[in-house]
């Protein structure tokens, strides 16, 4: 009955201390996934803080103005409104039209 009773009790014991030690190293890889995600966190939050800094900087009137007369009014030449894009895919349709022209035109070209 003793020995019964010592066996199950050394089961238990060893059960739980590997459970243990498989709860314990898989909090501690979550830990370690944690505070990488926290480094690449503080880093974006850093260069976009970096790129606001640089936008509010460039797009102020007054340095504005000091490009301007560095590069002077003659030579400054507004961009024309079909050249603007409003968003990158307006860009990337642009880019296809123009590559896919190309290949047309290189087609016609090697025909004759």
């Amino acid at each position: 009955m003793f020995k019964k009773k010592f066996i199950i009790s050394i089961a238990i014991f060893i059960t739980f201390l590997v459970i243990t030690s498989i709860i314990k190293n898989k909090t501690h890889i979550i830990e370690k996934q944690m505070l990488n995600l926290n480094i690449e966190i503080l880093e974006k939050k850093k260069d976009i803080n970096e790129a606001q800094l640089d936008f509010y900087y460039l797009t102020s009137p007054a340095e504005i103005e000091k490009k301007l007369n560095l590069i002077g009014f003659n030579d400054y030449h507004p961009i024309k409104y079909s050249n603007i894009f409003f968003d990158i895919t307006d860009f990337t349709n642009m880019n296809s039209k123009i590559s896919n022209i190309k290949t047309f035109n290189e087609k016609k070209i090697k025909n004759k």
